[in-house]
């Protein structure tokens, strides 16, 4: 275990924005009458850069973004479960061959991994004990996939074989509802989870790794793998107070958020050769007003030059990330949009910002 300080006073954001990039909106598509929890493009493929899913109730929706801010879906998968299911996450990966696959989890607790091309199930990953509240893909490898939930572990999967191949939880692990996660950009081994417990935490799969490659060379079933429980962290961060609902790489920096009206991007510094020694320097807040509930997801561009986050009355907030002091690029607003936004969508190169919301309706938003 990990023991922590905090160092630095951060440099905080003007609401003010500087207006680098003026966006307007070219879309209102309401697409159910129950709540839109998640959106994402789809960054796997650069055929398909134009493609997003959501997910709602017992359904995931493929649609593609066309020109002057038409939207046209492109597929829609139903889940069997229409009395029970209700999905809450949603990302892109794919198998080695390159099909597009969808993978989504909510309150069941399975994860349904999809053949985004025909609507059919890929594979069913059974393991978690309770709700799935977040999935990512690996971008250096979209085969691999992490899923946070409420029964308060990580997992990584190979959706390409079924395969559990880590369970991230144990003496270390959190405390209460796993609510986000995510792969290092860069670094194959690291990741980094958070929760209801208050904490970020950094786990290493190092010296598990020969099993993460052995999941795509095994023959056997996936439930006969030989899956490893990593029990320790190698960092443990106490940045927020409340909930952390969202943890973000930002190269070796972590953008994260709580309930506290602002996100927080910090550098965790450990210390390799000496075990048990680690600082976390606070660098920077960017404020989110009325953004006080949790389970509100931000989303960054492909190059991580900006991110938006939504609030609970309807507004997103464009930040510049590539500045300091924080930049705010855009406030996005508009009369009819006044229900809590769970997740944004930045497209590829930020152009396009995307808002599903609490009252089932996806908002488009694009550049003048």
């Amino acid at each position: 275990m990990v023991a922590m300080t905090t160092i630095q006073s951060p440099v905080v954001g003007s609401l003010t924005p500087y207006k680098k990039r003026i966006y307007t909106v070219t879309n209102r598509l309401p697409e159910a009458d129950h709540p839109i929890y998640a959106v994402v493009f789809n960054f796997i493929n650069s055929r398909y850069y134009d493609v997003f899913a959501t997910v709602g109730g017992n359904r995931v929706t493929v649609y593609k973004c066309l020109e002057g801010g038409m939207i046209d879906v492109l597929r829609s998968y139903i889940d069997d479960d229409q009395e029970d299911e209700s999905f809450y996450t949603v990302c892109w990966a794919s198998d080695a061959g390159g099909t597009p696959l969808l993978v989504a989890g909510g309150i069941n607790g399975i994860i349904r991994v999809i053949d985004a091309r025909n609507e059919n199930i890929h594979k069913n990953l059974v393991g978690h004990g309770n709700s799935i509240n977040e999935v990512r893909t690996k971008t250096l490898n979209p085969s691999l996939v992490l899923s946070a939930s409420k029964d308060e572990s990580v997992r990584l999967w190979n959706v390409q074989t079924g395969i559990c191949i880590l369970i991230f939880a144990g003496a270390g692990g959190h405390r209460n509802e796993v609510l986000s996660v995510d792969f290092h950009p860069s670094d194959v081994y690291r990741i980094a989870s958070c929760g209801m417990d208050g904490t970020v935490k950094i786990w290493s799969m190092k010296e598990f790794w020969k099993h993460v490659e052995r999941s795509f060379t095994w023959e056997g079933l996936p439930s006969a793998f030989p899956t490893k429980r990593v029990q320790f962290p190698v960092l443990i961060a106490s940045i927020h107070t409340n909930y952390v609902d969202c943890n973000r790489w930002l190269g070796d920096f972590i953008l994260s958020k709580s309930v506290d009206n602002e996100l927080i991007l910090w550098e965790p510094k450990i210390k390799e050769q000496s075990p048990g020694e680690a600082t976390v320097d606070i660098l920077q807040k960017y404020p989110v007003p009325d953004c006080d509930i949790w389970f509100m997801k931000l989303s960054c561009d492909f190059h991580y030059k900006a991110a938006a986050i939504g609030n609970r009355e309807g507004k997103i907030y464009v930040w510049d990330l590539q500045t300091s002091p924080p930049s705010l690029i855009a406030r996005l607003s508009h009369a009819q949009s006044k229900f809590p936004i769970r997740q944004t969508a930045m497209s590829f190169d930020g152009s396009t910002i995307l808002g599903c919301c609490e009252d089932g309706t996806i908002w488009r938003w694009d550049t003048v």
